[in-house]
């Protein structure tokens, strides 16, 4: 029966959770003006290839990677992430997404953030926030933990948010709600039982 069944409520954090993508506010915050500004002069032909589909999403955002964060330790990271999470992400939470969220939270629902960006920030902040799991895209690292600016297992982007709610899932059935806002959760929105689509339901007019 249903109502013997867990309800999971998945939602996308760039765009559906926040006004924007949550990335390049954290390089810059990570690097400073100075730099962010020197880097992305450096990666600017990167991000037009992608711009006219000529490069794909997780190649990109490699490169991207890798000329901002590539040769520091993962430690030194997590610890400008931690701090991003504490002072930046509250401001650009929509209203209306946040409610949503804490409704699933009276409700006694699991809550579940699964987005691209990187977990290094998105982990403090969601364990604060209230979030019971965290899926994301996370850096891979050498045996010193030196980052490459490759991902480990991938860009956590379309098919792959499907894939990994289900392997956390490990067949358990569940009442899934989900949320979205772009091409990069339609795998998403089309697994769950409740999909919302920029908070409304799928078919509504908007």
């Amino acid at each position: 029966m249903d109502n013997q069944k867990p309800t999971i409520a998945a939602f996308d954090f760039d765009g559906t959770l926040t006004y924007r993508d949550s990335l390049l506010p954290f390089l810059l915050f990570d690097q400073g003006s100075w730099q962010f500004t020197l880097k992305m002069i450096r990666v600017s032909p990167v991000l037009a290839a992608y711009a006219f589909k000529l490069i794909r999403n997780d190649r990109a955002k490699e490169i991207l990677l890798k000329t901002f964060l590539g040769g520091r330790s993962l430690s030194e990271i997590e610890a400008s992430g931690g701090r991003f999470a504490a002072t930046q992400i509250q401001s650009m939470l929509k209203p209306e997404a946040w409610e949503r969220f804490l409704w699933h939270k009276s409700q006694g629902h699991v809550c579940v953030l699964v987005s691209a960006s990187l977990v290094h920030y998105l982990a403090p902040w969601a364990s604060k926030a209230g979030f019971d799991h965290v899926i994301g895209s996370s850096l891979a690292t050498d045996d010193q933990g030196v980052v490459s600016g490759k991902l480990h297992g991938g860009n956590c982007y379309g098919d792959q948010k499907a894939k990994r709610i289900r392997e956390w899932l490990g067949g358990t059935e569940a009442i899934v709600y989900a949320y979205g806002d772009s091409r990069g959760d339609r795998e998403l929105l089309e697994m769950a039982d409740h999909p919302f689509y920029r908070i409304m339901p799928r078919g509504e007019p908007r």
